[in-house]
Order: C-alpha cells, then structure tokens, then sequence
C-alpha cells in the first residue's frame, strides 16, 4: 500500500476504453489550446489503429486507482528509428516520478524490438522536462522557432549506449 501523499501507479498497453482519458490529457497538453505547426494530432484520434495495430508502434498508459493519469507512445521511423511521442502527465500527478516511468516502459519496448536510435522533440522548455529528458541521456540535437516558440530537438542513441555499458 502507499503511503499518505504517494500514489500506486501501473503502466499497461493502451486498450480501446482508454481513447477519453487519453484524448483529454492530450487537449490539456497542448500549449496554448492549440495545435503545432509541425503537429496533426491525427494519430491522437485513433490510438489503437495507429499504435496498437501498427507494426513497430506501441502506446502505454499509467494509471492510479482505474483513472488514466499519464500516456506515451513510441512511432517506428526510418529503419531502427523510434520516435516518442505523446507523453503526457495530468497536472495533478506531476513531480511524482510517472513521466520516468512511461518513458523507462517506452526505452525497454525499443530495445526489445531493436531499435537503435530514439527521438523526441518538445516546446517544453521547463527545467523539470529538460531534467527529465537528461536523466535518461538523451542529448539536445537542435531547436528552432515554430510560430514564435521553441522546438526543442532530443535524440538517444542506444547503440552507443550498449557500447559505453560495455566499458564500464
């Protein structure tokens, strides 16, 4: 059992009874209200079709007492490419360690299925989100300016990864 004020979270695959929760935590995730210029939000209209049952793409949920509290996706891009996107955290259960988890969940499932490369981009430039994406060794590869704001570009090279563990 938690203790007072900790919360018990798990992270499963996303299933068909999720597309609400998930489809609020994206709205509330989009700054401003609104859309990216380099964002569609199509895939978010259909997660099960576009992650579940693509080859190469997965989607995964945390969820706290039956409630959708967080999500993340992985899209497979290019040959050993994975891409992560989606990741949200509602607001109420942020700085709790749950973003650490659905990305931890996304890493494993692409070493799993080979990947060698992992990217990420975000307009989130809050020292809690630049923490985490360093936490995990991805490395800032570039940002530039979208609609005034700035698109920040995040990669991990699991390959090098495997060969610095090698070494130690």
């Amino acid at each position: 059992m938690a203790a007072p004020g900790e919360i018990s979270v798990s992270v499963r695959g996303f299933e068909a009874r999720d597309q609400s929760a998930c489809d609020s935590l994206y709205r509330e995730g989009l700054l401003g209200g609104k859309l990216a210029e380099n964002d569609s939000g199509l895939d978010m209209d259909d997660i099960e079709s576009v992650y579940m049952k693509t080859d190469g793409n997965h989607f995964w949920v945390a969820e706290s007492d039956g409630k959708v509290i967080g999500m993340i996706g992985v899209q497979h891009h290019d040959e050993d490419v994975g891409e992560i996107r989606r990741l949200r955290v509602h607001p109420d259960y942020r700085r709790r360690g749950i973003g650490s988890t659905l990305i931890e969940q996304a890493l494993r499932w692409c070493e799993e299925h080979n990947y060698l490369k992992i990217t990420l981009d975000t307009f989130m430039d809050r020292e809690p989100a630049m923490k985490l994406f360093q936490k995990f060794h991805f490395l800032h590869s570039r940002t530039r300016v979208v609609n005034g704001r700035e698109l920040h570009y995040f990669y991990l090279d699991i390959y090098q990864g495997e060969q610095k563990k090698g070494k130690e």
